[in-house]
C-alpha cells in the first residue's frame, strides 16, 4: 500500500485522515498472469493501481485482438469510459504477469472524492492525465512511421519486450509479427 500512497501523495499533498481513507477503502488483489479482469459488455466498476506486474487492455476489430494499452507498475488504469460514466464498456483488461493490485471500488472512489478535498484534486489530476495522454496519442500517434510508434512506445516502457509477447507489441502498433522483427533488427 505504500507506492499506492505514494503515487496519489505524488500529485497532491495528502492528510493524514485521506490516508487513513485510502487504508480503509482500496483493497489488495493478487491475480494470476493470463487473467481477465474486465470482459466486453462488461461496466468496469473499479480503479486499479498498479503494485507489480502489467496488464493490458485490448478490443476485437473484424475478430482480430486489438491491444489499445499496456499498463506497468506504478500506473493507474480503469476501462475509462465504462469506470466514469458506468456503462458496459467494450474492451477487455488482462495480466500479462502475475500482478498485484489495489482497487477502489467506483462506490467508494466517489464517498472519497466527495468526503476529502485533497482525494477530489488527486482524481481531478487523475483524469486530466489521462485525458491529456488519450488526446496526444489519439492526434499525433496515427501519423507516426511503424518505426516512430515502437521508439515511442520503447521509451515508455522500456523492458516491454521482456514481459509483453511479441504479438501484444505488433497488434498494439497495428503491424504484423514479421515487420516488428525487422524494427527491431534495424532494418526497417
Amino acid at each position: 500500500m505504500e507506492k499506492l500512497i505514494q503515487s496519489i501523495g505524488a500529485m497532491t499533498k495528502l492528510s493524514p485522515s485521506t490516508i487513513e481513507a485510502i487504508q480503509g477503502f482500496f483493497v489488495q488483489e493478487e491475480v494470476p498472469k493470463n487473467t481477465l479482469v474486465l470482459s466486453d459488455g462488461q461496466t468496469c466498476r473499479k480503479l486499479y493501481f498498479l503494485e507489480k506486474g502489467t496488464l493490458r487492455t485490448f478490443y476485437y476489430h473484424m475478430e482480430r485482438d486489438i491491444t489499445s494499452w499496456f499498463y506497468k507498475e506504478g500506473n493507474f488504469m480503469s476501462s475509462w469510459y465504462s469506470f466514469y460514466n458506468q456503462m458496459p464498456g467494450f474492451e477487455y483488461i488482462e495480466t500479462l504477469e502475475d500482478t498485484v493490485l489495489w482497487s477502489i471500488s467506483h462506490q467508494k472512489y466517489q464517498q472519497l472524492l466527495q468526503s476529502s478535498l485533497d482525494f477530489q484534486q488527486f482524481g481531478r489530476l487523475l483524469a486530466e492525465e489521462q485525458v491529456a495522454f488519450i488526446d496526444y496519442y489519439s492526434k499525433g500517434y496515427m501519423f507516426l512511421s511503424a518505426k516512430e510508434k515502437y521508439e515511442l512506445l520503447i521509451e515508455y516502457f522500456p523492458d516491454i519486450e521482456l514481459r509483453v509477447k511479441l504479438g501484444h507489441i505488433a497488434s498494439y502498433l497495428g503491424i504484423s509479427q514479421e515487420t516488428l522483427s525487422r524494427i527491431r533488427a534495424g532494418k526497417q
